[in-house]
């Protein structure tokens, strides 16, 4: 989704290129020798984050376990950060890896090297409690006065530009975490998120629920769907690879249903899982 992006987030990745530049990232045999794996996570529950104890949790983090250990690695560092700093602290060589399914785009191709699909999921709105607003789809934010919360990075603002949403209505938040305040206060009168996402965090709080009846945004035609995998340093193609032949293998086992459906993820979206390849998302046309 080569979308023009707002000046933050623009600065930020220009800044991450540069970093790019000059970081060279752990190699396989580095790590294996090590037997140490650093690992990002952004905190974001279903898909990667940590408990108070330090406990990597997560869709991404538990199938990441797995592979870790059959690459031999007995160890994982775990790093928690904000969304918006996983690609640069990637590009840095702060972490050799990311667990947070972040969804595979085409503009993020370009800054990093994904794995193949571990997991696919839909979108969602989180709105406040008996939703005042009557919202229930992104295009309800195209033609009105409505303002719409986006987390710093994520895909929902790709997807709200393609749509034609004027951006001075984007209300951008540094976590999830900040959302539940940001649509309870009138901050903004929704939050974009992925489903199981804005389901989570309408757990948290009864000011806020999920848009019932939630309509897919429609992109060129195609509901938007989002496919997750781990992240790499663009210089890592062979610990990406090596990853890529592990998840082929977990992917076809009972333990990697088990973890997806833990975490809310539904039948479809473990058949979606298999359903695109990386090199596709990757040069997928974005206008």
């Amino acid at each position: 989704m080569l979308k023009p992006t707002f000046f933050l987030r623009t600065i930020s990745m220009m800044t991450a290129s540069v970093i790019g530049i000059t970081a060279h990232a752990a190699s396989l045999a580095d790590i294996q020798a090590k037997n140490t794996i650093r690992i990002a996570v952004a905190n974001e529950i279903p898909y990667g984050y940590t408990d108070l104890d330090g406990s990597a949790k997560g869709v991404g983090p538990e199938v990441a376990q797995h592979l870790i250990r059959a690459l031999g690695i007995e160890n994982i560092e775990w790093h928690t950060t904000n969304f918006g700093s996983l690609i640069p602290g990637l590009q840095a060589d702060r972490f050799d890896m990311v667990a947070a399914e972040m969804a595979i785009l085409p503009q993020r191709c370009q800054q990093v090297l994904f794995s193949e699909p571990n997991s696919s999921y839909g979108e969602g709105l989180l709105v406040a409690k008996d939703n005042p607003k009557d919202l229930h789809r992104y295009e309800d934010f195209i033609e009105s006065e409505h303002t719409l919360a986006i987390m710093a990075g994520a895909d929902q603002l790709e997807i709200m530009q393609q749509l034609g949403m004027d951006e001075s209505r984007l209300v951008t938040i540094a976590n999830n975490a900040d959302a539940i305040s940001t649509v309870a206060t009138g901050r903004a009168d929704a939050y974009a998120a992925t489903g199981l996402t804005a389901a989570q965090l309408a757990q948290q709080s009864p000011k806020v629920e999920v848009a019932a009846k939630f309509v897919d945004p429609v992109v060129n035609g195609q509901p938007v769907r989002s496919w997750g995998g781990f992240t790499f340093a663009q210089n890592n193609t062979e610990l990406r690879d090596a990853i890529n032949t592990e998840l082929a293998k977990f992917k076809q086992t009972q333990a990697w249903q088990d973890i997806l459906s833990r975490y809310g993820f539904s039948d479809t979206d473990q058949k979606e899982s298999n359903a695109q390849q990386t090199a596709d998302l990757c040069a997928a046309k974005t206008n």
